[in-house]
């Protein structure tokens, strides 16, 4: 019966395997063990894949089968693969042959550093190597670069991590993965009002109390930051178009430093007395203006979500 329906299937053009999604990708991470897979694993965790740690690589298709299904928001897929897996690391050749005849678009990252950094990496965590198995820890070294020789001839990105501190490392890796400049910093600004406090997570705080306030014209008070008519009034202020402009560029010289110094999400908080009117209007217009800058932004209203809720 099985094979009836598979002849069925073929010849209504349909394919038993399950098709991947366009816009999925699998990121393998793997590399030598001390080279700074786990940091890694992290980095690209904050740049938004879903990371599996120490998967066997046998287990990679039936994962990427799931995550391709009708309905899954997991959209990149990154697996950190290494020798911990033991005799089921012998079984990754196979694998990615396998996702090349799905059609899973794939990418290598192979993380190596010299010998010696590994052994000082080693010592300092007073853990025996993977490989070591009672033998010298450069025994366990050098299999593992035996093991790992094919591997790293074709992987897409090597980094030699032996000169780099842990934030090198990750900017490293957002220029690999994402590229490089204030592209690779993410932004959020919210709106809050002084009255009810000042934010303790944010990166910047801008006060726009000195804008004119539709709070005191009867027609907007009921109204707030995101109508069309408040937003109107407040950037009708010449003052409010002097502040964005100086306030923006300002904002831009931070990203570009941040993004090079592996710092990738930045908040920033706009206030006004209540956070109804002139924070919200101000804290959209920032959003576009930076937006126009090729940057990630979203926006959020601290005391309008307060009162809705």
């Amino acid at each position: 019966m099985s094979e009836n329906i598979a002849s069925a299937r073929e010849r209504d053009g349909e394919d038993s395997s399950p098709e991947p999604a366009d816009d999925f990708e699998v990121l393998l991470i793997t590399g030598m063990s001390g080279a700074g897979r786990s940091r890694a694993a992290d980095s690209v965790e904050d740049m938004g894949w879903y990371v599996v740690d120490n998967l066997p690589p046998k287990l990679l298709v039936p994962l990427v089968d799931m995550m391709t299904s009708s309905g899954s928001k997991v959209h990149r897929l990154a697996a950190v693969i290494d020798v911990r897996s033991r005799s089921y690391f012998d079984d990754l050749a196979a694998v990615l042959s396998h996702l090349d005849d799905l059609g899973v678009k794939y990418r290598i990252l192979f993380l190596d550093s010299d010998n010696d950094v590994l052994i000082k990496r080693y010592e300092s965590v007073r853990r025996p190597h993977p490989l070591q198995h009672g033998r010298r820890l450069i025994d366990g070294i050098n299999e593992e670069h035996e093991l790992l020789s094919n591997l790293k001839e074709r992987a897409d990105v090597v980094i030699d991590t032996s000169h780099l501190s842990v934030h090198q490392l990750s900017t490293k890796l957002y220029d690999a993965l994402l590229g490089k400049g204030p592209q690779t910093v993410t932004v959020h600004i919210f709106s809050f009002g002084f009255k009810y406090g000042l934010p303790l997570d944010a990166d910047f705080v801008a006060d726009v109390r000195f804008l004119p306030n539709p709070f005191w014209v009867p027609q907007l008070r009921e109204l707030n930051g995101l109508n069309k008519p408040v937003s109107d009034y407040v950037l009708s202020s010449p003052q409010a178009h002097e502040f964005l402009d100086y306030y923006s560029k300002a904002i831009l010289t931070a990203i570009r430093g941040y993004a090079r110094e592996d710092k990738h999400f930045v908040t920033i908080a706009v206030g006004c007395t209540g956070g109804q009117h002139r924070s919200v209007a101000m804290s959209e217009a920032l959003a576009k203006i930076l937006r126009g800058q090729g940057l990630s932004v979203t926006v959020s209203a601290r005391e309008l979500q307060r009162k809705r809720e």
